[in-house]
């Protein structure tokens, strides 16, 4: 059998008390987790139903204005008189 070559580096007693810590790289220690804010679910619904009712009718004048254009009407068709009293 063959014998394993000589080193020039000394044995490390680990039973020691003076024995050097690790130097393995390990992960960083985890981050904190933030607290998430959780809205109110009253809240959330109230702003789905504004933006549902303001989308449609949007949507509905816009439907209004290509029929009418469609049609030949304009809004320039329409002319407001106003009198000297400030009525129409």
């Amino acid at each position: 059998m063959t014998r394993p070559v000589p080193s020039g580096k000394q044995f490390v007693d680990l039973a020691a008390e003076a024995a050097k810590p690790s130097r393995i790289r390990r992960d960083p220690p985890l981050k904190v987790a933030k607290k998430t804010v959780v809205p109110d679910r009253e809240i959330v619904d109230r702003q789905a139903v504004l933006i549902g009712i303001v989308a449609i009718a949007l949507s509905l004048v816009v439907i209004a204005l290509f029929i009418g254009n469609w049609a030949g009407w304009s809004p320039r068709q329409v002319t407001l008189e106003v009198d000297d009293r400030g009525g129409y």
